[in-house]
């Protein structure tokens, strides 16, 4: 039985922009023997914090206090990308095959409806939607199973959700917008697995988000904020 990956980006984890701290569980189930395997989890969190902001100060909460989402110990302060590139060569190791660079742009249905799988966009394609001298016809891939990994707004998941009802009798979908930027910081300042969240000002009270700070090695630390949309 074979796996196949599409991938739009140039490279499996290209277009993966989170900074993150990561719970090795899964990575202890399906590859065990993974820090010897060079897994790129180099930075194991060594301090949580949560703090409430205002526009003069903070208070701190004490750890105790917090659920358990945000207790990190024995977890890794990671890049997303790194790790998804190397799980993309664990992948192809294995046999996977992996299509960088090409989207899936159509979805393919059997004659009873159910999803037969996808086909790619077709390559070589003008601005003025005519075949050009590099015009290459997409590909149809078949499958047992197909499964969609497009994010909370992907144009196949969109027709997919309307055609299988799959918002009915269900909460409506929530938005949030989310900004990060890896600082390089003075060395006097950093503490490699730092771990801090916070809640409050500058948003108003009606609107859920925060910011974050991961300190990851290299004198880095990961810096991001998220807006909830309404």
């Amino acid at each position: 039985i074979g796996v196949c990956v599409l991938e739009k980006g140039s490279e499996i984890g290209a277009h993966i922009l989170s900074g993150a701290v990561m719970d090795p569980r899964a990575l202890n189930e399906l590859i065990p023997d993974w820090k010897e395997q060079g897994a790129p989890l180099n930075v194991p969190v060594t301090e949580d914090k949560f703090l409430f902001l205002s526009e003069t100060g903070a208070k701190s909460v004490p750890n105790w206090a917090l659920p358990d989402n945000f207790k990190n110990h024995g977890n890794y302060v990671i890049s997303l990308a790194n790790v998804t590139r190397w799980l993309g060569q664990q992948a192809e190791a294995l046999g996977v095959e992996i299509f960088p660079g090409f989207p899936a742009a159509e979805v393919l249905y059997n004659d009873d409806g159910s999803v037969k799988g996808v086909a790619t966009g077709n390559m070589g394609v003008g601005k003025d939607g005519e075949p050009t001298g590099n015009f290459q016809l997409g590909m149809e891939l078949h499958a047992k199973y197909t499964l969609f990994c497009e994010g909370c707004r992907g144009h196949l998941g969109r027709q997919l959700n309307e055609k299988f009802k799959l918002g009915k009798d269900a909460d409506p979908q929530v938005y949030g917008i989310g900004i990060k930027e890896l600082w390089e910081i003075d060395p006097s300042k950093h503490q490699p697995g730092l771990v801090i969240h916070t809640a409050g000002w500058p948003l108003e009270s009606d609107t859920y988000g925060g910011s974050f700070l991961y300190h990851i090695d290299h004198n880095q630390v990961m810096v991001g904020f998220v807006v909830g949309l309404a």
